[in-house]
């Protein structure tokens, strides 16, 4: 399988979330093994999947302008406000239109 066969979820992930995703498997879906493996909370490695299904969920959309979902994914990671990336997906979406 070369880079074009690749879905484009799966290369927006940084290798902190595909190693997660394949303990995941490994674990057979089990959060509280990974949990334990992590010497984490469950609630914590639920909010891990959590955001890492937004990231996905983002991934997949069509409307996946990269620029927009690199913000978003910011978002998720918690590196910037909501605020700021509205801001910034606003203007780059009006600057867009005015070409």
């Amino acid at each position: 399988m070369d880079k074009n066969e690749v879905p484009s979820w799966i290369l927006a992930l940084d290798k902190e979330n595909v190693e997660f995703i394949r303990r995941f498997i490994l674990h057979s879906g089990s959060l509280k093994e990974m949990a334990k493996e992590y010497s984490v909370s469950y609630p914590t490695v639920r909010a891990k999947l959590d955001q890492l299904i937004k990231k996905v969920e983002l991934s997949s959309t069509e409307e996946g302008v990269e620029f927009v979902t690199m913000i978003k994914n910011l978002v998720i990671d918690e590196r910037i406000s909501l605020d700021v990336a509205k801001l910034l997906i606003d203007q780059y979406k009006k600057e867009r239109e005015d070409r």
